[in-house]
């Protein structure tokens, strides 16, 4: 497909970025609203948890799907299906009667999420050859998704306070709805549809596997690692995705082609935006928790602590793309997962029961700000380098799972770290809470750390671009 012309994309690029918007902002709300969830519903913490869980499990394990179906049927089609069945979901978790409903809602939420990210990240792979216009295309992309976060913890909170949980939901429907109808605007219904059948061997068990794994990771922080349940999904998971990866090897149009995993770089940048993940998205529940249960914050007040953050991540990801182009590919990926160790290490170190936003999270979450578009656009640039147009959902799925398991597998991790550590003492709770943060945030800069030194392997290309992508490419 030959690329559109500059105006056509700039406005593609928007609808897509502001998908990425939806779908992070979707997760911070629901996040925020479900204290008034289970008080409204009568929900304990349990089923409250798998309001939120259900929806994880949901969109990693149908991403890798996602994306090969988007090749096939076409990106728009899949794209418009999934904001579809989105907004479809989030009306009937905006009618729930019960706890039950709202969990069968949030998953069917994760299912059309899947579809719309996975579609959305291969439109633009197609939209914008690798190269500097596509750096700067994903630096948008990771702008939207820091921009998200916070403004859906703010929107939770105004929305649950002003309107009641349930219009954080009735929010989705009509944002989703927008979106759609933009979509058919500014979109090109002719990509995708590549050539081949589906492997529907491959589809079942990699989706039943990736859905089974994500249940162990989710579950085990709450019912134990060692507990029946969790190992028993876990085993089950494993064991569906070693017969993936036997039949791939026989499947006449495989899910996954072997020789694409076969690719020491994409396995590698895989591995690294994994790693960007685990400790990225816990870092921000564990500022949020410290802010309200330590330091005393509303919601609505540790929602806005992230705002800083937040505010770099817009400012220095359009100008990622920059940085890779003048330093190379591989520096840059290397620098960001130092600034992401080195934030998260001062971040833990300066976390006190009696300290303030000012003195403890506003320098450190300026550096974590800056560091955050670097991994993410930099893993993403390596991961789809060598994407062919035929591949590009199955490139953006294979991104898009790995990003969605690490955030899973940190978050299952960290907190599980910082519940070990916290005790029960409410003589010293702030101090006991303060030292669970601050192992878990070290936790984190542990994987940060291992990132960087697997980043400075060479499999990596030196440089992303190529003398031709030097000519400024306009979107």
């Amino acid at each position: 497909m030959t690329p559109p012309p500059p105006g056509p994309r700039r406005g593609a690029l928007a609808l897509l970025a502001s998908t990425q918007l939806l779908l992070i902002m979707d997760t911070a709300i629901v996040n925020v609203a479900l204290p008034s969830v289970g008080e409204d519903l009568g929900s304990g913490s349990t089923g409250l948890s798998w309001v939120a869980n259900a929806y994880l499990i949901a969109f990693g394990g149908l991403l890798l799907l996602g994306g090969r179906v988007a090749d096939l049927l076409g990106h728009r089609r899949v794209f418009l299906g999934g904001l579809g069945l989105l907004a479809a979901a989030s009306a009937a978790g905006g009618l729930a009667p019960g706890a039950a409903t709202l969990v069968a809602a949030r998953a069917a939420q994760g299912i059309g999420a899947a579809l719309a990210a996975a579609a959305a990240f291969a439109l633009l792979l197609l939209l914008f050859p690798d190269g500097p216009a596509r750096h700067k295309a994903l630096g948008a992309f990771a702008a939207m998704g820091g921009l998200g976060g916070v403004l859906g913890t703010v929107l939770g909170g105004v929305l649950t306070d002003a309107l009641g949980w349930r219009s954080t939901f009735w929010l989705n429907v009509l944002l989703a709805a927008v979106l759609a109808v933009l979509a058919f605007a500014v979109l090109d219904p002719r990509t995708g549809r590549a050539s081949g059948g589906f492997d529907l061997a491959g589809a079942l068990t990699a989706t039943a596997g990736l859905g089974l794994l994500a249940h162990a990771l989710v579950g085990g922080s709450e019912a134990g690692w060692l507990t029946a349940r969790t190992l028993g999904s876990g085993g089950a998971g494993l064991a569906l995705l070693l017969v993936f990866a036997a039949v791939e090897t026989r499947a006449a149009a495989p899910l996954v082609p072997p020789p694409v995993l076969a690719r020491p770089a994409l396995r590698l940048a895989n591995v690294l935006a994994a790693l960007a993940q685990t400790t990225l998205f816990p870092m921000f529940f564990l500022v949020s928790l410290y802010l309200q249960n330590v330091l005393g914050h509303t919601p609505l007040g540790g929602g806005l602590g992230l705002l800083p953050l937040s505010l770099v991540v817009v400012a220095v990801a359009p100008r990622t793309g920059r940085i890779i182009f003048r330093v190379g590919l591989h520096r840059t990926m290397t620098l960001g997962f130092v600034l992401l160790c080195a934030g998260t290490l001062w971040l833990a170190l300066a976390l006190t029961p009696h300290g303030s936003f000012t003195s403890t999270v506003l320098a450190p979450s300026l550096l974590l700000g800056a560091a955050l578009p670097l991994v993410t656009v930099t893993t993403n640039v390596a991961a789809t380098a060598g994407a062919a147009p035929a591949e590009t959902g199955l490139a953006s799925g294979l991104v898009n799972t790995s990003q969605q398991f690490g955030a899973v597998l940190g978050l299952a991790v960290l907190v599980a770290v910082a519940t070990s550590r916290t005790g029960t003492g409410d003589a010293a709770r702030a101090a006991a809470e303060t030292a669970g943060y601050r192992a878990a945030l070290l936790t984190g800069a542990a994987f940060a750390a291992l990132a960087a030194l697997l980043s400075v392997r060479p499999h990596l290309p030196a440089r992303a671009t190529t003398p031709k992508d030097r000519v400024p490419d306009p979107y």
